[in-house]
Order: structure tokens, then C-alpha cells, then sequence
């Protein structure tokens, strides 16, 4: 979905006329003839007013330093998008550049959708300045160890809590899991149509629920020895719990929280905690003060150590059958350039993953980000690495584990029902995978 805009030259015809001598002469004199423009095509999953005019700023400064390129963005809704990439590679009407998932790498390289960065990520003098483990994650996904994904961001889930409303009730800030379901009832009045905690359990709440299922269980591998994990006995324990908080320490209408809805509730004065990402952070600044509310750990496992997801990046990538490559990479370079990073994440409040922001003041005062950090290079910090690589892992999420909570929420699944049939997609996706890759049996090292 590209567009070539090619601008002609222009000829001035200057007739000067030398009346009094009774002749003229006529003596064409070219102006500068202005260069060829190319136009990209780039796509985001935030139609949010603040996050398109964060990508319309730098859009605008990528096209004063490449004034031969124009950017064309188109901003897509966040619940909708994937579906709207499916339809564009299925009828070869990809952008030219998109802002992707890493989780969305190794299916879309499957469907032969994207073009590998390496030549141009080797080449590149500040391919240093990336942080080098998020780099080999974006490889090792995928079949070929290839690189189809520049991270120009890294995440982290945590509890988003109302600390006014600790100090008030004089409840203890949560640190342990016990704490954490007790604070969500103590934090509950619903004579103010107060609720303790709320739950994603709409569009995105699969990947929320994961996280926090391992956070709890402490449990460091996804797959082992051929069989998920994801039902494993810890997990229908904290699941039971969890899901429990519904309705009586949640709002009822949690059943249908899409992001929006889950952090309008918070920021409106209805919920005391949520769990999300540091994404959130502006979001919560428009109608919050910093006193008002702060962000703490996921509590650890029940072993003591914090659990996180391996993978939590968001990257650009270039899209196969773009007719300009090396504007496209461009782009790319020009997002994860210091000044670029550190302007967008320092809005949206995110982990920057050049490594020359993270000296910048902004990020050594933000007390969230410094949190998240903290967490990552914690030694005891265990890392879990979802099957990213299997192509079916995003859709398996999306389109059966979303629905679960709902079933579970509503009485119409147990716990171990649902735990069941996820683990059973997750391992007959990975059978699939190894019969379409024989040679290769597991995930690449």
C-alpha cells in the first residue's frame, strides 16, 4: 500500500522584451527541479487522540530530516487491528511499515508477510544501542532465527493502585498474593458502588491473566516435556481465588472489560486496583495527580521470586511486498533513535530499549519505570517464555482463551475446563508446528 508521488520539473519561460531596439529574445531558465517523493504506508493499533498525536509528532520530524519520504499513518483500533492485518496480508494490501507485537512475529514470518531486517539492522551504526536480549528474542522465535522486528519499547505488568484511597482506609499496600485478595475486599464498599479490584475479562484479558498466572505460580517454563503448563495445579488454585472476586469485589460488568473500559473504571474513582502495564500511565495522568495513585509489583510467586514474560516488546516491522525497503527501514532506524525513544516512551511511560535513554532525567525520575527495571535485572527474576513461536499461539489467545474467562465468569466453564482446553490448543498447536518442521522439534535455542 504504497503511493509514488513524482513531481515534474518546472521550466520558466522568462521573455525578456527589449522594446526600444525593436527585438526580443526568449531564453528558457529551469528552476530547481525538487526530487522525487515516496510515501509509506505506516500502521498502529492505538486510535487513542494522545497516541496519534505522539506518531503524527514524529512522523512530522522523520519527514524534516527525510524530506524525500512522506509518511502516510493510519491509526487502527486496538481491539480490531489483528484481524485487520490478517485481512491485509491474506489479500496482499500490507503497509509498508506497522508497529507489531513481538507475539505477532513468528505467525505473520509464517505467512511469508514480513521482510528480514538483519542486512539493514548490521549495518546500522547505533544497532548497539538496542537492548541486545530483546534483539535475540525477536530471533529466536522465529523458524529461521531471523530478525523481523526492531523493539522500540518493553513492557512490564503491574498493579495500578489508588494510594489516597490506602491512606484513607488505612489498608496495608499489597506485597504478598494473600495481601493482594485481601486488600481487594477490604478496598470494596459498595454503598459508594466502590470495588476493590476489577478484571479484564474482555478483549486482551487472556494475556493479562497469563502473566498473572505465572506470577503466582512461580513456574518458569510454558511448555516442558511436550505437555503445557498452563493447567498446572497452581494455576486452578489461583484461578479459583481469583475468578471468586468477581462480582462481590469487582463490578459486574468486569465480564466485558475491554482495556478502555478496565482503566476508565480506575481512573473514574470506581476501582481501587487493576492490574495492566506501564503503558497506562498517561491515561491515568489525565485525570489523576500524582498523589493520588502509584504502581507496585505484581506480588511474587509463592516462592518468593518475581515472574515476568519474556518477550513484552513492541517493535516496527517491514512488510514484504513494500516497493521501498530502504525508506521503510528508515523509519524504523529514525523510531529507534535516542531523541525518538525517548520521546515516546517517556509519554506513554514505557521502558525505553535504547540503552542512551535510560540515562536521560525523565527516566531516572520516573519512579514506575524505575520499578520495572529494578524487577528485570533483579538476578532472582524468572523469566517465562510463552510459545511465541508457534504460529497459532496469538490466535489460540485471542480467539479461545478470551471467550474462557467470559464462560468462567458467567458459570458456564469451571476452572479446570478451561485451564484443560487452553493447555490442549497450546500442545496440538505444537504438534502441528513439528510436523510442519520435522527437522526442528522445539523451540530454536
Amino acid at each position: 500500500m504504497v503511493y509514488m508521488k513524482i513531481i515534474a520539473p518546472v521550466f520558466v519561460i522568462a521573455i525578456v522584451g527589449v522594446l526600444l531596439a525593436g527585438y526580443g529574445a526568449i531564453n528558457p531558465q529551469p528552476i530547481k527541479q525538487i526530487d522525487d517523493k515516496v510515501e509509506i504506508t505506516f500502521w498502529d493499533d492505538s486510535e487513542d487522540p494522545d497516541r496519534i498525536a505522539l506518531w503524527e509528532e514524529l512522523i512530522k520530524r522523520f519527514e524534516v530530516e527525510n524530506p524525500t519520504i512522506e509518511v502516510e499513518y493510519i491509526a487502527l483500533h486496538k481491539d480490531s487491528a489483528k484481524s485487520k492485518f490478517d485481512s491485509a496480508i491474506a489479500s496482499d494490501d500490507t503497509p509498508d511499515v506497522a508497529s507489531v507485537y513481538t507475539s505477532w512475529l513468528p505467525e505473520f514470518k509464517d505467512r511469508d508477510a514480513l521482510l528480514p531486517l538483519d542486512s539493514y539492522f548490521e549495518n546500522w551504526s547505533k544497532k548497539e544501542k538496542i537492548n541486545s536480549k530483546a534483539i535475540q528474542f525477536n530471533r529466536k522465535i522465529i523458524k529461521d532465527n531471523l530478525l523481523y522486528g526492531i523493539p522500540y519499547t518493553q513492557n512490564l505488568d503491574i498493579l495500578w493502585i489508588r494510594s489516597d484511597w490506602f491512606e484513607e482506609e488505612n489498608v496495608k499496600i499489597p506485597e504478598t498474593w494473600n495481601e493482594f485478595f485481601q486488600a481487594a475486599r477490604n478496598m470494596t464498599d459498595k454503598s459508594k458502588d466502590q470495588f476493590g479490584y476489577s478484571i479484564r475479562g474482555g478483549v486482551g484479558g487472556s494475556f493479562q491473566l497469563q502473566r498473572l498466572m505465572y506470577a503466582y505460580s512461580g513456574i518458569g517454563e510454558y511448555i516442558k516435556d511436550g505437555k503445557s503448563t498452563i493447567n498446572n495445579q497452581k494455576h486452578v488454585e489461583f484461578l479459583k481465588d481469583y475468578f471468586a472476586l468477581y462480582q462481590e469485589y469487582t463490578p459486574k460488568s468486569d465480564i466485558a472489560n475491554d482495556y478502555n473500559a478496565l482503566i476508565a473504571g480506575f481512573d473514574a474513582g470506581r476501582v481501587a486496583m487493576i492490574q495492566h502495564n506501564l503503558g497506562s500511565y498517561g491515561d491515568h495522568m489525565k485525570l489523576l495527580k500524582d498523589n493520588q495513585f502509584q504502581v507496585i509489583p505484581v506480588p511474587k510467586s509463592m516462592d518468593g521470586r518475581f515472574v515476568v514474560e519474556g518477550g513484552n516488546t513492541i517493535g516496527l516491522s517491514i512488510f514484504k511486498d513494500t516497493e521501498y525497503p530502504k525508506e521503510s527501514w528508515e523509519f524504523v532506524r529514525f523510531i529507534n533513535s535516542k531523541s525518538a525513544q525517548s520521546y515516546w516512551n517517556q509519554v506513554v511511560g514505557q521502558i525505553p530499549t535504547n540503552s542512551d535513554v535510560l540515562n536521560d532525567s525523565w527516566v531516572k525520575e520516573s519512579l514506575h519505570i524505575k520499578k520495572a527495571i529494578e524487577i528485570y535485572n533483579d538476578p532472582e527474576t524468572i523469566i517465562y517464555e510463552p510459545a511465541f513461536y508457534l504460529p497459532e499461539y496469538r490466535s489460540i489467545l485471542n480467539l479461545m482463551v478470551d471467550s474462557g474467562i467470559q464462560s468462567v465468569l458467567s458459570g458456564k466453564k469451571t476452572v479446570e475446563d478451561f485451564l484443560d482446553e487452553w493447555a490442549i490448543a497450546i500442545e496440538d498447536a505444537m504438534r502441528r508446528y513439528e510436523n510442519k518442521y520435522p527437522v526442528q522439534t522445539k523451540k530454536p535455542d
